[in-house]
């Protein structure tokens, strides 16, 4: 049971270790793009190239899809951000139980958005855990655990792709070693909860120290992306540096009158921006009907000078 691009390598690792998969279940085609075609999530598509049997249903409560998933005689559902939450009836069916692979090392960052979240939040290290599902949100008994270091300038969608690929082999070895694993309980402690994005919460305040602002820019690349505002229209940020050799103008410690925060102070080789404490460098961003620019480009083609400021409020239409 899965949905997005992330559970894709978990269905390749099943299929290649020899496992026999009675469905693929994923959420109903959504319509997307310009054109808002109906689209097939990703592991819909990969299950159709490999020939396996898929269901979507829109109810998994009642109805056609739980008098299947009840009556079907099957060891255990391997549940990778399928994206619902699974009632009592659903843990129970298999016979050994709902297995599900989370990207993170639990009990922190319990919830829909594990991954942004700990980029957002600076940690230093993250992982995947497997987990017997239980009824809360992501409480259920460990299972296996992987760690690793998240780089200090990684972004959602690249540890994304390399947490997708730690958790399918955490998946194949969790099912090889299921008969000797004994299931720990979560520690009470250090319960984090990671709630949906939005796209508000993208929305860059450079009051903040000049590592938060490249943790929130990081961490929302490549969705729903962080922004900010730019000559009253908005401006995109898919990549931020901290700047170590800061200007003149800007304080490495504490705020300071001399550059506010938002305030370009450097517009050259490299376009950097004063925060509550330090500065950061825009290394890519993304004008409005722009396409993503390096920040030299971005200043040679929008002619962009030091002292302008980023991030003060988009003035509202006059109205006659």
């Amino acid at each position: 049971m899965g949905t997005p691009d992330f559970a894709v390598p978990t269905l390749d690792a099943l299929v290649a270790a020899g496992h026999e998969l009675v469905a693929v279940v994923a959420q109903p085609d959504r319509p997307k793009g310009r054109g808002q075609a109906m689209q097939s999530p990703p592991t819909v598509q990969r299950a159709r190239e490999l020939g396996l049997p898929v269901r979507q249903p829109k109810a998994i409560n009642s109805g056609p899809f739980r008098e299947w998933f009840t009556s079907t005689d099957f060891d255990v559902a391997v549940v990778v951000a399928y994206g619902r939450i699974l009632k009592p009836w659903h843990l129970q069916a298999p016979k050994l139980g709902c297995i599900n692979v989370h990207a993170s090392l639990l009990p922190r960052w319990r919830g829909a958005a594990p991954i942004h979240r700990a980029i957002m939040a600076g940690d230093a290290r993250t992982g995947v855990c497997t987990m017997r599902m239980a009824e809360g949100l992501d409480t259920g008994d460990l299972l296996l655990c992987e760690e690793t270091a998240i780089g200090p300038d990684e972004t959602t969608s690249e540890l994304w792709d390399r947490l997708s690929v730690l958790g399918a082999q955490l998946a194949v070895r969790t099912l090889a070693e299921l008969p000797q694993l004994q299931p720990q309980p979560q520690p009470e402690e250090g319960v984090r909860l990671a709630p949906p994005l939005g796209r508000a919460d993208g929305v860059i305040d450079w009051s903040w120290p000049a590592r938060r602002v490249h943790d929130r820019v990081r961490g929302m690349n490549s969705w729903p992306g962080a922004s900010t505002t730019f000559r009253d229209a908005p401006l995109k940020l898919w990549r931020t540096a901290v700047v170590h050799d800061v200007p003149a103008a800007v304080p490495a410690h504490g705020p300071n009158n001399n550059a506010q925060p938002g305030t370009i102070v450097e517009a050259g080789a490299r376009l950097v921006v004063a925060c509550g404490q330090g500065a950061v460098e825009l290394v890519e961003a993304q004008l409005p009907g722009k396409r993503h620019q390096g920040g030299r480009d971005l200043v040679n083609g929008a002619r962009i000078a030091a002292g302008e400021r980023l991030g003060e409020p988009m003035q509202a239409p006059l109205r006659g």
